[in-house]
């Protein structure tokens, strides 16, 4: 037995589950909701971490370098989630913030059992990425032994990326391989060792935060509107125009007429319609402020 695996918390068993196979459907799900509702009390209490890693993250992205996610099983395919969710949400290249799964794309869909094992194949994966000194790493894994993950933050860190880590258990073998360790501690699982449960979750949090928080910091939103959303289907410019709208107090007409008028991009739309500048002028000013919609606003409004 290894006295590593055996002790971490992930893969302890819950007394306050123990009968879940004798319980009614109800009472099951009730197990289940109580034990879910201790994940965001561990996930707050490794905000500071999680502060630290945004501002390693914006200082990353802002200075022309990418975050890289990299994961087994279920921690793999929630990192390749959070990065496919950034272009449309933000407007950023896919290349920016990619997920990386043991296994490759195939173990999307269908588990790979092994990969996570391979450290080799972690290293070549940084290697084949083309991770620089300007990068960001972030290993996901809810044991943090997954040796796919600690060589690849490992290499990472030879080559002077930056290494976040996300896991589940404290003093884990992938603390030593990062700058900054995210650790929400959520207790054994409702079915033991099943860390898509409440260790995913977690997780999933956790990822919510540092693109989230990262893509505010870099001027992605105005007040909490996604103002450099891709509009690539009817949903999305649906609620460009109800952006639009919400921020200059436009009718439905003139939302959407800004916004052909400025090539579908709503944070431009916004910039003319609150400064009165035509198009080519507003995306100058928009450089000008780092891309900032707020910034560009006030900028001009201290000039005139």
């Amino acid at each position: 037995m290894d006295e590593y695996l055996a002790g971490l918390t992930t893969e302890a068993i819950n007394e306050h589950t123990l009968m879940i196979d004798e319980c009614t459907t109800e009472q099951m799900l009730r197990l289940m909701n109580e034990q879910d509702a201790k994940v965001p009390v561990a996930v707050g209490a490794e905000i500071p971490r999680i502060s630290k890693a945004v501002d390693i993250l914006h200082h990353t992205l802002k200075n022309g370098g990418r975050m890289f996610y990299i994961g087994a099983g279920s921690s793999g395919r929630l990192g390749v989630l959070d990065a496919s969710e950034c272009p449309p949400t933000f407007g950023i290249d896919p290349l920016i913030v990619q997920g990386h799964i043991a296994g490759g794309d195939g173990a999307l869909r269908l588990a790979v059992e092994g990969f996570e094992d391979n450290a080799e194949e972690g290293i070549a994966l940084i290697e084949r990425c083309g991770v620089t000194e300007k990068d960001a790493v972030i290993g996901i894994t809810a044991s943090g032994s997954a040796q796919f993950v600690i060589a690849g933050l490992k290499r990472a860190k030879e080559i002077g990326a930056a290494t976040i880590g996300v896991v589940n258990n404290k003093n884990s073998k992938l603390e030593n391989v990062c700058d900054v360790c995210i650790a929400p501690v959520v207790g054994p699982e409702a079915i033991m060792g099943s860390t898509r449960l409440k260790a995913g979750t977690a997780q999933k949090l956790v990822l919510n935060m540092l693109t989230t928080c990262t893509m505010v910091k870099l001027g992605k939103t105005y007040n909490n509107l996604m103002v450099d959303l891709k509009a690539s289907n009817i949903k999305l410019l649906d609620r460009s125009v109800r952006i639009i709208k919400s921020a200059t107090g436009v009718d439905d007409h003139t939302a959407a007429a800004y916004l052909e008028s400025a090539s579908m991009s709503c944070k431009l739309a916004i910039m003319m319609i609150k400064t009165g500048l035509d198009a080519e002028a507003a995306e100058q000013a928009l450089v000008k402020s780092e891309g900032s919609l707020k910034t560009a606003i006030r900028n001009f409004s201290n000039v005139i």
